[in-house]
């Protein structure tokens, strides 16, 4: 597939699709030339981390290690690198973010509809959610059987990180990686100016569910944002609304959270995993987040 670098202001801007989300890459040039290449260099870095670590793909990596019925696979540098995060991040939020709670989704299906399960269906989920329950010691992983991993929680905002240092890399120009709202930027642009950046604000929940509302308009020069919210995956039953973000040690979702939380930091995997970590306090988001420091918008 060959991109198109197009103009957009003063700017060239070249668009795909990846993991499910409308990426875009936006670069300080006055040719686009140089755009043209390094946004098909970004698409080919992007598809490769989707097809690698993608739960939804056969023949990878996690495919392996998820049907693997019990046996020890080894794995390779990288995803060794991820499999640690996602150790050290159960670690620093006390079980709530977890990478085996995918398994969840066999019950919950967050398509904006008002089925809920009972608690006693969640609750049997349990015994095959939690990170303690794996065996890892690097290079080799060892899944229970029945339980999975799942590294969709991270696996976006990595591949906006490794996505920017691999164009930066190759070309001294300013630039910005968007995927689905998950953003990093680098450089300093030739005018000094700082990328305008939109935030969706969830509004009025109706009959139809969920609207649109123009939100946060941010300005940023260099580092990264990430929103974690409940503006597209939610259930609403009896005037209750479900948000998408589950509590693994309960298998049930986070009530009282914020509508969004976004996060700046220096990379988009920090950024993602505080906006994450912060919904995952529910009512005590803002106070979780205050502890943090750095900036950080929140939305009830």
């Amino acid at each position: 597939m060959t991109l198109q670098a197009q103009r957009r202001g003063d700017d060239w801007l070249v668009e795909f699709q990846a993991m499910a989300s409308c990426c875009e890459l936006l670069f300080d040039l006055k040719e686009n030339s140089q755009a043209q290449w390094l946004g098909e260099l970004a698409h080919t870095e992007a598809l490769r981390i989707e097809s690698k670590f993608s739960r939804y793909q056969t023949g990878n990596i996690i495919h392996e290690i998820n049907h693997s019925n019990g046996r020890p696979v080894d794995v390779d540098p990288e995803t060794a690198g991820l499999l640690d995060f996602a150790g050290h991040l159960f670690e620093i939020s006390h079980g709530r973010f977890d990478v085996t709670s995918g398994v969840l989704r066999r019950l919950w299906k967050f398509d904006g509809g008002d089925t809920i399960p009972s608690r006693k269906q969640a609750k049997a989920l349990l015994p095959l959610v939690g990170w303690d329950r794996i065996r890892w010691n690097n290079p080799r992983i060892t899944v229970p059987e029945g339980m999975e991993i799942d590294l969709g929680g991270i696996g976006k905002e990595y591949a906006v990180d490794r996505v920017a240092e691999l164009v930066a890399e190759r070309a001294g120009v300013a630039f910005m990686v968007n995927f689905g709202g998950d953003l990093r930027a680098l450089g300093d642009r030739r005018d000094g100016r700082a990328w305008d950046v939109g935030v969706e604000r969830p509004g009025f929940e109706g009959q139809a569910g969920l609207q649109l509302q123009s939100g946060l308009q941010l300005q940023l020069r260099k580092g990264a944002l990430a929103t974690s919210g409940d503006a597209n995956r939610f259930l609403l039953k009896d005037g209750v609304r479900y948000p998408h973000i589950l509590n693994p040690r309960t298998a049930w979702p986070v009530m009282k959270a914020p509508r969004s939380v976004t996060v700046l930091a220096d990379t988009c995997t920090e950024a993602g995993l505080l906006a994450t970590m912060a919904m995952l306090q529910g009512r005590d988001a803002e106070k979780f987040l205050a502890e943090q420091g750095g900036q950080h918008w929140v939305i009830w």
